[in-house]
């Protein structure tokens, strides 16, 4: 596949720092980031990540969108998918239209990948938005349809990393979360309880993901925080 039908996007969200400010400390911790997730999976193939948080407002697309921005610059063909198919955010971050997407393709079977996926102004680096919001997000997630759709994603891409809705307000996540590679989970330094993020794990658990790790997000430069752990 070679996704020429779609221009390549010139403007990005002033969060998307690894692309607009590569060289800032911020960008740094992501290649640390990536670095830890390579480590955690050295036996492994790693094909997908979910990125996902116990609840809204921990700035996950973000990071996701940031995460895969960081991955595409080791010369890898990576894919970002919209899978939130609840408050999409994606699009945003990359300043794309959102009327066809990740829905389109799982309920016309005439739509093609290809036709539908956005490049970037950084090399290697794909989008997918999520297309129109459907009336039922979980078992769309579910379906035979999808599962194929992501093998076709899994054959055309390096990477796939999908940017998923909170573990304890859905269960969006954790139908992707099941099937996904490994699981980074983001946590909002100062606005989440810790029996939040114990009981969001526990679900996770429940459908054997398998979590990479965790992300503080939110940290302002002067802490001194570790921006990754692993959850265990």
């Amino acid at each position: 596949m070679l996704f020429k039908k779609k221009k390549q996007l010139n403007q990005t969200s002033p969060g998307l720092v690894t692309l607009n400010k590569p060289m800032s400390h911020i960008s740094e911790q992501f290649r640390t980031i990536r670095t830890n997730i390579q480590f955690s999976m050295i036996d492994d193939t790693l094909k997908s990540i979910v990125v996902t948080s116990a609840n809204s407002d921990a700035g996950k697309s973000t990071l996701a969108a940031n995460l895969a921005s960081t991955f595409a610059s080791e010369e890898k063909r990576v894919l970002l998918v919209d899978a939130d198919l609840r408050k999409p955010t994606v699009h945003k971050i990359f300043s794309v239209r959102n009327t066809e997407g990740l829905t389109t393709l799982l309920t016309d079977r005439e739509a093609e990948l290809d036709d539908l996926v956005v490049r970037t102004r950084s090399a290697g680096l794909y989008v997918l938005s999520s297309g129109a919001i459907p009336p039922n997000p979980a078992e769309m997630l579910g379906s035979n349809r999808m599962k194929e759709v992501e093998k076709e994603m899994m054959a055309a891409f390096d990477l796939v990393i999908f940017d998923m809705p909170p573990v304890l307000v859905v269960t969006d996540a954790q139908v992707m979360a099941s099937r996904a590679d490994g699981v980074l989970f983001v946590i909002p330094k100062g606005q989440e309880h810790k029996d939040s993020i114990l009981k969001a794990k526990d679900l996770l658990d429940k459908v054997q993901a398998n979590v990479l790790g965790a992300v503080l997000n939110k940290v302002e430069d002067t802490d001194t925080y570790t921006y990754y752990y692993g959850l265990d």
